[in-house]
């Protein structure tokens, strides 16, 4: 187990660098001028050649990845030339030299945002709370309606509770997750005025604001996900429950409940958790549609507003976040797959 943890990690380091070479090059062609973006209205092609200058952009494209690797774990300092920008940022009673690396105690640097004056990595953590209040909470709550549901209707087969469960599974999973959100905004904040507009406050600043705010988003990603998760539970479930284990365990006069739960769902559920670990760090990367509705300053709203202003800096960084966690949840699923099914070798 040990070992394949370490290869399972070394594996993550390597899909990461690799990306993180194909993310930073296909930003190099991009039309947009990063030089360009630094600067306001009245740039000129001389200023615009300057500030090439000064952020190191007129380097060769190598060097400008390698300043860019080295940059994540020691920090950067911007620009090179001229008035600096730390980051992170470190003691002011330190005078770093122009065209020096900074490593800080806590070094994470994963670039600086000219469009918004601030660290990138300053932004995400700023932005990941929210994020991750939305993914949490739209996880426990799809996965009990879904896994409820999904149980159920396997146990109905063919009955009116299978029926009216997978019609209202496939309902749900007919929308997409904007038209739910817009529903739901409609009614119970315009029309019932039983929620307030969602308006973010931090937990610790008003806690029932900060519920308030996050129900609406919930539900909508609920809705969506559970009548997925709903009939991939059933499907799972009858195949399971035809195995000939299922039939020795009742055989032995297991009690139904044991049966169901401790036999049938246990081995059926390994494509759920896969689905769970693959959308759950999804949603850690950004929920940009229910994230942009509801207004939350989370990473998938970051992310579009970047790419609406062309900052490159803080859509590098939100695809190698996104692409991390994914790498984390696949790791998570095939540990999680050991243990629930016991015929799972970890090779």
């Amino acid at each position: 187990m040990f070992g394949y943890i370490v290869r399972r990690v070394l594996a993550m380091f390597a899909m990461l660098l690799v990306l993180s070479f194909v993310v930073f090059s296909m930003f190099a062609v991009l039309p947009a001028d990063p030089a360009r973006l630094t600067c306001g209205k009245g740039c000129t092609p001389a200023i615009i050649e300057a500030n090439r200058h000064r952020l190191g952009l007129d380097q060769p494209f190598m060097t400008q990845y390698a300043r860019f690797l080295i940059g994540i774990p020691c920090g950067r300092i911007y620009p090179t030339q001229g008035p600096v920008w730390q980051c992170p940022r470190t003691n002011s009673s330190l005078q770093p030299k122009q065209g020096e690396f900074l490593c800080p105690a806590n070094p994470v640097c994963l670039g600086y945002s000219f469009r918004k004056g601030e660290n990138v990595t300053t932004l995400l953590k700023e932005a990941m709370p929210v994020t991750f209040a939305l993914a949490v909470g739209g996880v426990i709550l799809w996965l009990i309606v879904g896994l409820s549901i999904g149980i159920l209707a396997a146990l109905r087969r063919g009955r009116w509770q299978d029926r009216t469960a997978m019609s209202i599974a496939l309902f749900g999973y007919s929308f997409p997750s904007f038209f739910i959100a817009l529903i739901l905004l409609y009614i119970f904040v315009l029309k019932l005025g039983w929620l307030p507009y969602p308006s973010y406050v931090p937990f610790s600043q008003n806690p029932k604001q900060w519920t308030e705010t996050f129900i609406l988003p919930w539900v909508s990603l609920a809705i969506l996900y559970a009548a997925f998760y709903a009939r991939l539970t059933r499907n799972q479930m009858l195949e399971t429950l035809g195995e000939d284990f299922i039939r020795t365990a009742r055989a032995k006069g297991l009690p139904e409940r044991t049966v169901i739960y401790r036999h049938a769902l246990r081995a059926g559920i390994s494509p759920v958790v896969t689905s769970v670990g693959l959308d759950f760090a999804a949603l850690l990367g950004g929920a940009i549609i229910v994230e942009q509705v509801f207004t939350l300053p989370g990473i998938g709203k970051l992310a579009l507003d970047s790419t609406l202003e062309a900052d490159l800096s803080i859509i590098t960084a939100t695809v190698l976040l996104a692409a991390f966690f994914v790498i984390i949840a696949n790791l998570i699923v095939d540990l999680l797959y050991a243990y629930l099914d016991p015929r799972v070798v970890l090779v």
